[in-house]
């Protein structure tokens, strides 16, 4: 017979006849109010990020140039850097949620910087303005597409660069066949399931905790489209390994979280005990710990070996172009 309970956001159980305070609703508008000193602080740090790439091209120390020697004019390919300023920013806002996230599903530390509320509102606004960073960072890609392509007319421009931007398979150059639909992927994933918190109350708690774990999956899809794509962390050298350095903490709480879960009916008890229905999810969460085990150690490995895919940096610059310019 079902139990007359029904679980609650943090796991505990709330009477059918008891409704939650009005309250505990929140609302996006509220959401994106309450997001607009995180996103003026996005907007700062993307500009300081987009002002050191521009320094670096001009003093010809910018691994892209290194990378990609036709790029050496930051007047002409602005554009550009602030497509990779805006995707250093919104990695770096999509590494602060995470972080928020699993600090706040994991075990309940004895003391917290704020509030449980204050960081829950954190971990909210955070994740819109990652979103729009994100946004962003491939709105400029696309727009220096847009003006790369000369030689045709300008809805022939717009499509290209639209189509080589979001539509997946459509890049077809280098690293880019791969690196581009990975990071499509983060941000079509990050859309729905960033806003599936504000109609939570219709689809159910549940349905939503269960949707709102492939986070992770968007975070992974930015650091893997980074790695490959980044052509400010391409080589071998120290950007690199503090990119692969700062997925420990990442990793870390998310094994912990999965080993001391805050809810109950997540905890992973002997096999035993998973009888019928139960025993597939028992599997799952053991294996889940398993996988994120290792990856801490592989982790560790990574930094420590200081082999961490990243390419030797040639003696004779490549003459590389993002591909060839589309023609009537």
């Amino acid at each position: 017979m079902p139990s007359d309970t029904r679980p609650d956001e943090d796991g505990t159980a709330v009477p059918p006849g008891r409704r939650r305070p009005p309250g505990d609703r929140v609302a996006l508008r509220d959401d994106l109010r309450s997001a607009l000193p995180d996103a003026s602080a996005a907007v700062v740090v993307t500009a300081l990020v987009f002002a050191l790439l521009w320094t670096r091209m001009e003093s010809g120390a910018s691994d892209t140039v290194a990378v990609m020697p036709f790029m050496d004019d930051a007047h002409t390919y602005w554009m550009y850097l602030l497509s990779q300023a805006f995707g250093w920013s919104g990695l770096l806002w999509a590494w602060g949620t995470v972080m928020l996230g699993l600090l706040l599903s994991g075990p309940r530390p004895a003391r917290l910087p704020a509030s449980r509320q204050v960081l829950e509102r954190w971990h909210r606004t955070t994740s819109l303005t990652t979103m729009a960073l994100m946004f962003a960072h491939a709105l400029m890609f696309a727009a220096e597409l847009v003006r790369y392509e000369t030689k045709v007319d300008w809805a022939e421009r717009l499509w290209v660069g639209f189509a080589d931007t979001f539509v997946p398979g459509w890049y077809d150059s280098g690293t880019g066949r791969i690196a581009i639909p990975l990071g499509q992927g983060a941000l079509y994933l990050a859309i729905p399931l960033g806003l599936l918190f504000y109609v939570r109350h219709r689809i159910g708690a549940n349905t939503w905790r269960k949707l709102h774990r492939f986070v992770i999956v968007v975070y992974v899809l930015s650091v893997w489209h980074t790695l490959l794509y980044g052509t400010n962390v391409w080589y071998g050298q120290w950007p690199r390994t503090v990119l692969w350095l700062l997925q420990l903490p990442v990793a870390a709480l998310l094994l912990l979280r999965l080993l001391r879960p805050a809810r109950r009916v997540e905890r992973l008890g002997p096999p035993s005990g998973a009888t019928g229905a139960a025993r597939p999810a028992w599997w799952a969460r053991a294996v889940g710990r398993v996988v994120a085990g290792a990856v801490v150690v592989g982790l560790v490995i990574v930094v420590v070996s200081g082999r961490d895919g990243g390419r030797d940096r040639p003696a004779e610059p490549p003459a590389a172009t993002p591909h060839a310019q589309e023609t009537d």
